[in-house]
């Protein structure tokens, strides 16, 4: 079954772009387009779209907002959210409106088709070294956080485990720095994010930075 894709950006050359090589796939359906929040969340209603690739900056609707909007909808969507590599806190607060990840406008074809197909499968998407960065950023003109009590609910595995994700790493990196199998990983980030009702590693990120698991900068 293919993946119904809508894209969604205020400039017609970059959606044209993003349409172009999202259907060279067989397994990539492109149901349709907006070129502001607004229409995206119009079309998201009629077209039924499994992803979302939504650009923040757009007249009269932003795609912060219509974020906010599909992920409070009964729709089942996720949102890969389009950016420029200039870090921007509308990004990190389309992370906490819901979002599942976000790629950069310049980003290779080929990783642009590997971010829909992770997203499509309900995870989220971290790209190890942007994402660190950016969200390293974004944390950093938050108040001092304030550890949540939810993290009690942690053993002392699945904080560690917690604390390398938030970092960047992938279950394999994890696996490797903390001599498990990638599978024992696996499980521990399961059980990390049902313990916080968390969606996806990405949510697990922005809950780590706001409650002080991790600092901007740190380092693994």
């Amino acid at each position: 079954m293919s993946i119904r894709v809508l894209v969604v950006d205020d400039q017609e050359l970059v959606r044209a772009g993003f349409i172009m090589i999202l259907d060279t796939q067989d397994d990539i359906d492109v149901v349709g387009e907006a070129e502001n929040g607004s229409d995206a969340v119009d079309a998201a209603g009629r077209l039924r779209p499994d992803v979302v690739l939504m650009d923040i900056r757009m007249p009269i609707m932003d795609g912060l907002e219509a974020t906010r909007i599909l992920k409070a909808s009964k729709l089942d969507v996720r949102i890969l959210i389009l950016t420029t590599f200039d870090p921007d806190e509308y990004v990190y607060k389309a992370l906490q409106a819901g979002a599942s990840g976000f790629v950069l406008k310049d980003i290779p074809p080929h990783e642009l088709l590997a971010a829909v197909r992770v997203i499509a499968k309900g995870e989220g998407l971290l790209a190890p070294s942007i994402t660190q960065r950016l969200i390293a950023q974004f944390a950093e003109r938050l108040s001092p956080p304030e550890a949540s009590q939810e993290l009690e609910r942690l053993t002392d595995r699945e904080s560690e485990v917690l604390q390398l994700i938030a970092k960047g790493l992938s279950n394999f990196e994890v696996a490797e720095q903390l001599y498990l199998s990638p599978t024992t990983i696996k499980t521990h980030v399961s059980s990390v994010l049902a313990k916080l009702g968390l969606r996806d590693r990405v949510q697990a990120v922005v809950f780590a930075y706001e409650n002080g698991v991790v600092r901007p900068g740190s380092t693994v």
